[in-house]
């Protein structure tokens, strides 16, 4: 038999493992479905799927006396499906009462979002953890979840797009085909390098002195930081999800706006989540707060060699950018904030400052009380360059599979920012999933927060910059 494989992780992967730990990081991946799932053909799928992927089928482990993590892959796949019956799913979607219901859906996302497999009851990691997990969960008489649950330093939102993408196609060439239908992937032996191993030559280099001088520059700033008011800051947290979502004219409209003006819509999510936090501190137009806004990049199309969505792991990489914010328009704060993002990529920041920030990570997360208040918030909050666009070939796999709705994002109750969008269009609608830390804050203020955003963002034309 094949011996299992090991190699080291990354820098970036280590400050995700030290993350999950504190609670950030864990990526869920949720499907809605109208027809009860065949447990056995899915797990077929699902194991696959780590025949292909083999970081899906690996372990992290922790070396306690080093206190170093590697991963462990083994050369079999061996994911179990674990069942919920309808009971246990009624006593998590009435674990919580309040005044703004969700649906039965959503609260198991969040009951998903907060079920930490990669840290034990003493705070520390087990010494030898899956990367990947996957739940069914019988919603109702005629409804199904299923959810997959990862390892952040083993799959960034791309992967986790691509994950899903191969899983439907897998089942639905199943549907097409009859249920005899036999799946053949081919098999890989190796995960990937680590994205520091994989930026081409010259690009990450920075002068020693000029290393120290940024990591001392963003440890002074961020004392200059507003935050979204903190509610809560002693109880223990966990990840909450609030939905901002536009209609297809809406939506239309937005992305024209942005492409008119040479924008990405990561620009306006930001300008106006910025101006919803600061128009609720209610001050003068000339008060103005200054904001840090995260923006992370998929670096697969610009490593050695170049990766596509298809290779899994964690290949995002994080630019940090603050403004001075008050009673600017919309537009001027989204041309402003993400020009600043572009020249800082144009310089090659996202590979010159990926140790500096991953270092940073690690110290809040070790020294909370340097972070306002001990939240861990690092910025106000973070976008991603791009959103994932639903190809409208995928409609009719959907209804095959009997997929009324499915979500992916990621926890952030550890160190992170205050308000995490992940953002999709589908079907020309955008639809962000806003992942925020409770009761840091409150789902009645970031609710009210991300209401403010949507007026926003709708009468982007209209918007004069004032609070009302």
């Amino acid at each position: 038999m094949p011996e299992p494989t090991s190699r080291p992780v990354g820098g970036t992967e280590y400050s995700w493992c030290k993350s999950v730990l504190s609670g950030t990081g864990i990526t869920v991946l949720g499907l809605l479905l109208s027809k009860s799932p065949d447990v056995s053909f899915l797990q077929t799928a699902l194991r696959n799927l780590q025949n292909s992927h083999p970081i899906l089928r690996s372990k992290l482990h922790l070396d306690a006396s080093t206190n170093t993590f590697h991963f462990i892959t083994h050369p079999d796949p061996h994911i179990q499906i674990t069942p919920f019956d309808l009971q246990y799913t009624s006593r998590i979607i009435g674990s919580e009462s309040n005044d703004h219901p969700i649906s039965p859906f959503h609260r198991i996302l969040e009951y998903e979002l907060n079920r930490n497999s990669w840290r034990d009851h003493s705070g520390s990691m087990p010494a030898d953890a899956d990367v990947f997990h996957a739940s069914l969960y019988a919603v109702s008489d005629c409804q199904w979840a299923v959810f997959f649950r990862l390892h952040t330093s083993a799959c960034d939102r791309a992967a986790a797009v691509a994950l899903l993408k191969e899983l439907l196609e897998q089942v639905g060439g199943r549907v097409k085909e009859g249920k005899g239908t036999k799946m053949e992937l081919g098999r890989k032996e190796k995960i990937r390098l680590a994205i520091e191993d994989l930026i081409p030559e010259g690009k990450a280099n920075k002068r020693f002195w000029a290393r120290g001088l940024d990591v001392l520059g963003y440890s002074l700033n961020s004392f200059r930081f507003a935050n979204l008011d903190f509610v809560d800051a002693d109880s223990p947290r966990s990840s909450k999800v609030a939905k901002l979502q536009l209609n297809t004219d809406e939506t239309e409209r937005l992305i024209a706006g942005c492409k008119s003006r040479g924008i990405k819509l990561c620009g306006a999510l930001a300008a106006a989540g910025m101006i919803a936090s600061w128009a609720s501190k209610h001050r003068p137009d000339y008060e103005k707060e200054k904001y840090a806004v995260v923006t992370l990049a998929d670096c697969r199309t610009i490593l050695d060699p170049i990766l596509n969505s298809n290779d899994l792991g964690f290949y995002h990489s994080a630019i940090l950018n603050t403004h001075d914010v008050g009673g600017e328009t919309l537009w001027e704060l989204a041309k402003r904030s993400y020009m600043a993002f572009e020249n800082a990529k144009k310089c090659n920041k996202h590979f010159t400052d990926m140790s500096d920030l991953n270092y940073l990570m690690c110290k809040a997360i070790d020294n909370p009380g340097l972070t306002p208040s001990s939240s861990q918030r690092t910025a106000l909050i973070s976008v991603f360059e791009d959103p994932v666009i639903e190809d409208s070939a995928s409609d009719e796999m959907h209804q095959e599979v009997g997929l009324e709705d499915y979500e992916g994002c990621s926890s952030v109750h550890g160190v992170g920012p205050s308000i995490a969008i992940f953002d999709t269009v589908r079907r020309g609608r955008l639809n962000c999933t806003c992942v925020y830390p409770s009761p840091l804050h409150s789902r009645e203020q970031v609710l009210m927060l991300v209401d403010h955003m949507k007026k926003i963002l709708v009468n982007a034309d209209n918007f004069d910059g004032s609070v009302n």
